[in-house]
This record gives structure tokens, C-alpha cells and sequence, in this order.
């Protein structure tokens, strides 16, 4: 079955947004576009869950999202974080990036307001009818506190540049019926599950860990599309560990921008309300990194 959004189908990397003395280091940002280009990754995703986007301001998020078209130019595909809770907003957002040369917008379901599945729907709708772009729309009920169930998910379907989801809800039945009742796209929002959701018909990551390790996760999605099932195997199994201490030392972003720092690469410096991981915690994820074969640095 081919399906709408099949050309983001692989790893798509939710990068970071390096922070220096409290500004957006455009520096850096430039380094990690250019670091994802060479390992491969396919698509790169800015102001999302783990580019900080609620404490950036809109003129922050426009730049960000400007900065990295202009970093990529043309190399590898844009899909930007343009959600909001509030649908105008949305819409102010989304417009931008497409403007901006975006390839898709990523959209987190409406936060904190909690509407019901017909707000959600109507929501989705107006964005779909206010833009050009391809839309995921990104479900991540721990973070927004609702679910946006399958059916209104199956409704959504219907919308003719509504092409993805990112399933981040860790249901594998949610996510088979997604994929049984549309023609959706469907790419994993929890790393740890890119292989299961796999199986059942998913196409591949936005991944977190990706900012790190690349390479290991575009092999894992190209071992499975090539029907190498023992390698996507060997390559979960691998990364699981690492995975798991992303997700679970504290909240996203805080983790990876420990570990970006303990390799060299980012200042790890966050915005309030986040705060830098523990003592206790980067001790655990020091261990991990170096059990997966990467090595810290003394900082």
C-alpha cells in the first residue's frame, strides 16, 4: 500500500536548540544541521518537543525555523514544529514556515486546554485548510494530556494534506488502527519503539536520539525496509539502552543535551523552567554512553 507521506518515511531527527548565555547560538545550530546532512538523515525537525519551542518567543521560533532552511538549502528535507494550543496561533505558525520553504509541519495536538475529539478534528481542519504544506499531526498524550483517538484520527485522514502521524502514545493497538483505516504515513515518536511500530506498518522516526547517533538509527529503518529483520533486531537491541536513558533520566530535551555536552557538541545550556540532568543522572547516562561505545568527555 503506498501511502500520503511516504517520501519522510526513514529517520527524521528532532534536533535541539543550542542555547549560549541564554540566546539562540545560530553557530551551533549551523553545526548540527550540517552534522545531520553528512550522516544521512533524511528530514531534520526544528522547535519541537526537543527544540524547546514553548519558552521561545515567536520571533525566537521564525528564526529558528528560517536558520535551519537556510542551513539545509536544499540538502535534506524541513519539517517544522508549528503547534500550538491556540489554533491561530497554529495558523500563524505554520504559514511562516511555509513561507520560510519548510517541506512539512510538524503539530503537536492542542496542550493544556484538553478539547474534545471534535476540537481536536476542527483544529487539524482549519490548519489543513489554512496551508500548502504537508501536515504530521503529532500525538503525544503524556505531554498535552489527551489522546487524539483513532477515530478522529481516521477523520483527519480525510483531509487531503493531513499525510502523517507521529504516534507517540506507545500503543501499538492505536497504532494499528491508524494504519488499517488510512493512508497515513506513520512515524514513531518514542525511539525505543521505531522497530515494533515498524512491524506493524510504520515507516520510520522522528527521532531523539538521533541527535547523538544517526547512523545507528537510519540503519535500523533501512535494515527493516530492506527486510533484513535480524539486523533491525541487532540495531534495537543496541540502541535500546540509550533510548531508554533519554526518555526516562528526566524530561526531553534535558537528557540529550546532557549527552550532546558530554560528547563536545552542545553547551547543553537549557531554558526555564528546564534545568540542567542531576548528578545522579548524568553519572547513569555517562555509564550508558560509554557502555554503547561512545565516549564522554571530561567536562
Amino acid at each position: 500500500m503506498t501511502r500520503r507521506g511516504s517520501d519522510f518515511a526513514g529517520l527524521s531527527v528532532a534536533i535541539v536548540t543550542p542555547f549560549k548565555n541564554g540566546e539562540v547560538d545560530y553557530d551551533r545550530l549551523q553545526e548540527q544541521v550540517d552534522f545531520q546532512v553528512n550522516a544521512g538523515t533524511q528530514c531534520l525537525c526544528p522547535v519541537g518537543t526537543t527544540g524547546e519551542s514553548p519558552t521561545l518567543s515567536h520571533d525566537e521560533h521564525h528564526r529558528v525555523v528560517e536558520a535551519v532552511v537556510e542551513a539545509v538549502a536544499g540538502r535534506v528535507k524541513v519539517m517544522a514544529g508549528t503547534g500550538s494550543n491556540s489554533t491561530v496561533e497554529a495558523v500563524q505558525l505554520t504559514r511562516h514556515a511555509q513561507e520560510a520553504g519548510v517541506d512539512a509541519a510538524l503539530v503537536v495536538a492542542p496542550y493544556y486546554n484538553k478539547p474534545s475529539q471534535e476540537g481536536f478534528y476542527q483544529h487539524y481542519k482549519v490548519l489543513a485548510e489554512s496551508c500548502d504544506l504537508p501536515i504530521c499531526v503529532y500525538n503525544i498524550p503524556g505531554r498535552t494530556g489527551k489522546n487524539i483517538e483513532p477515530e478522529t484520527i481516521v477523520r483527519m485522514a480525510e483531509l487531503p494534506n493531513i499525510t502523517m502521524v507521529k504516534e507517540a502514545t506507545g500503543s501499538l493497538d492505536q497504532a494499528s488502527q491508524v494504519l488499517g483505516a488510512t493512508d497515513l504515513t506513520l512515524l514513531s515518536g518514542d525511539d525505543s519503539l521505531t522497530l515494533p511500530l515498524m512491524s506493524v506498518g510504520g515507516e520510520g522516526v522522528i527521532s531523539v536520539v538521533g541527535n547523538i547517533v544517526p547512523e545507528d538509527m537510519l540503519a535500523l529503518t533501512r535494515a527493516f525496509a530492506a527486510g533484513d529483520l535480524a539486523a533491525a533486531q541487532a540495531a534495537h537491541h543496541k540502541l535500546f539502552p540509550l533510548c531508554r536513558d533519554l526518555l526516562s533520566l528526566s524530561s526531553n530535551p534535558i537528557p540529550i543535551k546532557a549527552a550532546m555536552r558530554l560528547l563536545g557538541r552542545d553547551t547543553g545550556e537549557l531554558r526555564l523552567p528546564m534545568c540542567a540532568l542531576d548528578a545522579a543522572g548524568e553519572a547513569k547516562l555517562r555509564v550508558t554512553m560509554e557502555q554503547y561505545g561512545l565516549t564522554p568527555v571530561a567536562v
